[in-house]
C-alpha cells in the first residue's frame, strides 16, 4: 500500500493538468497492488469525485461551464453510468475493458485537438449525447468517470472552445463518478464501500493535493501539451501492463 500513495498523486497531479479525474489508472493501480476488483470502481470512483469536484466548482465560478449543453451529456450518461455500476462482471472481463480502456485513452491523450477541429464540420457536434450514452456506462462498470475519452470527441467535432470542453469534461466526470458509486452500492451494498475505502483514506488524500498541484501546474507552470504526453505515457503503461499479465 505504501507505493501506491505516491503512484495515487503522482496520477491525480497529471490527469488533474489535462482536466481528468484518473479514475481508469487508479484501477490499474490497485489490480497490480492485488485489489480485490469488485471493490476497485468505488475507490477508484471516489477518488475521481475527490479530483474533479474542486475544478468543476472553479470552473463554474469563472462562468466557464456551458451548463445547458454539458448537463445534457452528463444527463444522458448518468443513467447509464447507475446501469454500468449495477452490472455484475466476471474478473477477466473487468481487467480486458479496463486494459483496452487505458490503451485508448492514452491514445487518445495523443490525438493533436486543434488540426482535428478545423478539419471537420462544426455539425457533428449535435450528435455528442450519442456518444455519452456509452461513456457513462464504461464508466460505472469499469469505475472511470469517461471524460477522457469525452474530451476528444467534443474537441474532434468542434462541440466548443477548449477551456470549455475543460470544464464540461470535469462536470461530466464528476457526474458519473457520482451516478457510479450509486450502482455500485446497490449491486454490493453500502458495507461495501466500507471495505473498499477502510484503508484508502491515504489514497484520497493523495489525490486532493496530487489534484491541486496539477491544476497549478496547468494553468502556470509547464505546457498542456507535455502534459498531455506524460499523461498519455503513464496511461499506455498501465493498460499494456494489464494487458500482459
Amino acid at each position: 500500500m505504501i507505493w501506491l500513495v505516491p503512484a495515487f498523486f503522482v496520477t491525480a497531479l497529471l490527469y488533474a493538468s489535462v482536466g481528468f479525474g484518473g479514475g481508469s489508472t487508479y484501477n490499474a493501480l490497485l489490480v497490480l497492488a492485488g485489489f480485490d476488483y469488485r471493490l476497485l470502481p468505488i475507490v477508484s470512483l471516489c477518488c475521481n469525485v475527490a479530483v474533479v469536484l474542486a475544478s468543476t466548482i472553479r470552473f463554474g465560478r469563472a462562468g466557464l461551464v456551458p451548463w445547458k449543453r454539458a448537463l445534457i451529456l452528463a444527463a444522458v450518461a448518468a443513467p447509464l453510468a447507475y446501469l454500468g455500476g449495477r452490472t455484475q462482471i466476471k474478473e477477466a472481463t473487468f481487467l480486458l475493458l479496463l486494459a483496452l480502456s487505458l490503451i485508448a485513452a492514452g491514445v487518445a491523450l495523443l490525438v493533436p485537438r486543434n488540426q482535428q477541429a478545423q478539419d471537420l464540420p462544426g455539425g457533428l457536434a449535435r450528435w455528442m449525447p450519442l456518444a455519452a450514452a456509452p461513456l457513462g456506462f464504461l464508466a460505472g462498470l469499469t469505475g472511470i468517470g469517461g471524460g477522457i475519452f469525452l474530451a476528444p470527441l467534443l474537441h474532434f467535432t468542434r462541440w466548443a472552445d477548449a477551456r470549455a470542453i475543460a470544464a464540461t469534461t470535469s462536470l461530466f466526470i464528476l457526474i458519473n463518478s457520482l451516478s457510479g458509486l450509486y450502482g455500485q452500492a446497490a449491486k454490493n451494498g453500502t458495507g461495501a464501500f466500507g471495505d473498499a475505502l477502510s484503508g484508502a483514506l491515504p489514497l484520497l488524500i493523495a489525490v486532493v493535493v496530487g489534484g491541486q498541484i496539477g491544476s497549478l501546474f496547468a494553468i502556470r507552470l509547464l505546457p498542456e501539451k507535455l502534459m498531455r504526453w506524460l499523461t498519455a505515457a503513464l496511461t499506455i503503461w498501465a493498460g499494456m501492463r494489464l494487458l500482459l499479465g
